[in-house]
């Protein structure tokens, strides 16, 4: 393991990053809208978003490629708003390896040593034990040429962490490989931050990943912060449809309010084609304003099967069946939307033939409501 990178309790202060209030602007367009976000030591936090969200912008902020129209970031109690990048103590691993083609696989990753004026033989040593620490003993005399894409990335990562930085910073570093050694790199990555003890910010799209990988998650949408907080928490209290239906699979319903609820309530609700439910109400909800009902497909139950549907569920027709191995995806039409329904027992999943007329129901714990757009 690369030696000294083990941070002390005395040295987890000064992975702190706060970012305050941060507001940036291209032209017209605001890309970051006031946007404060707290990353505590030793913390994997998952900047999430679709193009445009903002969680690239953000991230150049923190590094010091981009500067920030207002606001203020923190890293360690110092304020690094205007600091140029080589002074904020920070690892960068982007997209692209960005590995010097005709420099060897330990010169590539000393590079940062040298730009640092360490001597030879201790950048050299200290390089050597980055590439153990990734697991690429052995391969420091090889070109990047020489490398897989997943090698590669992990040079990458010995590079931005040869120096010892408290804060590592990642865009998209994954996007580029191919789904199996994505997910082996998901969990290596994860496993060296926790040898390591730095706090990473950590830019992806995609969701699984973020649930895979973090401790918490910042979702951002248009430039605006929408929720953060622990993955379980994410999937599974939402604060906003856009929330709902961004981090795991969602079904939408759209539904009339019969009554009064305050946040966290339960309520009922007259869905779209005439059938009732209880659901859960994300926030404040007035009598009659329309509302957008979110579910996931596992919280779905069938309560009966046949002509003679029973138990007060709604009302729907199997139209197709997907097998995935431990799960099974039915595709519902109701007297409103077509439903995704996932089932993880054998026998449920045989008897609901295409065609076939079943009941559906939920708990009402598991659908939350939301003010429509």
């Amino acid at each position: 393991m690369l030696e000294g990178t083990r941070l002390t309790a005395a040295d987890r202060h000064d992975c702190h990053v706060g970012i305050h209030d941060l507001c940036k602007s291209y032209g017209n367009v605001l890309a970051v809208k006031n946007v404060t976000i707290e990353v505590n030591p030793g913390e994997f936090l998952a900047l999430l978003g679709p193009s445009g969200s903002g969680k690239t912008t953000l991230l150049m902020a923190v590094a010091g490629f981009d500067f920030p129209d207002s606001g203020r970031i923190e890293i360690g109690g110092q304020d690094v708003t205007w600091m140029p990048p080589h002074k904020r103590d920070l690892g960068m691993v982007f997209q692209r390896y960005t590995l010097f083609p005709h420099m060897s696989v330990l010169d590539n990753i000393a590079f940062p040593l040298r730009m640092r004026k360490v001597g030879r033989a201790a950048r050299e040593e200290r390089a050597r034990a980055a590439l153990a620490t990734v697991r690429l003993d052995g391969y420091g005399d090889r070109a990047p040429a020489q490398l897989s894409g997943g090698q590669q990335q992990r040079v990458a990562l010995a590079r931005a962490i040869v120096y010892n930085p408290k804060v590592l910073l990642m865009d998209e570093p994954l996007s580029a490989l191919d789904k199996k050694l994505r997910e082996e790199m998901q969990v290596e990555i994860k496993h060296l931050q926790r040898e390591l003890g730095v706090s990473v910010i950590f830019v992806t799209h995609d969701q699984t990943e973020a649930l895979t990988m973090a401790d918490r998650i910042a979702v951002l949408n248009f430039g605006e912060l929408q929720q953060v907080g622990a993955p379980k928490a994410l999937y599974e209290r939402p604060a906003s449809a856009f929330v709902a239906g961004f981090i795991g699979e969602t079904n939408f319903w759209r539904a009339r309010v019969k009554a009064d609820a305050a946040a966290g309530e339960e309520m009922e609700v007259e869905l779209e084609g005439g059938d009732t439910a209880r659901v859960l109400a994300a926030h404040a909800l007035r009598r009659d304003q329309a509302a957008q009902i979110a579910i996931r497909p596992e919280h779905i139950r069938l309560e009966a099967n046949a002509d003679g549907v029973t138990g007060g569920g709604m009302t729907a027709t199997a139209d197709d069946a997907i097998y995935a191995g431990s799960v099974t995806t039915l595709l519902v039409r109701t007297r409103g939307p077509t439903l995704r329904v996932r089932l993880a027992t054998p026998g449920e999943a045989a008897e609901a033939t295409p065609g076939g007329v079943l009941s559906l129901a939920w708990e009402a714990r598991h659908a939350r409501a939301y003010a429509a757009p």
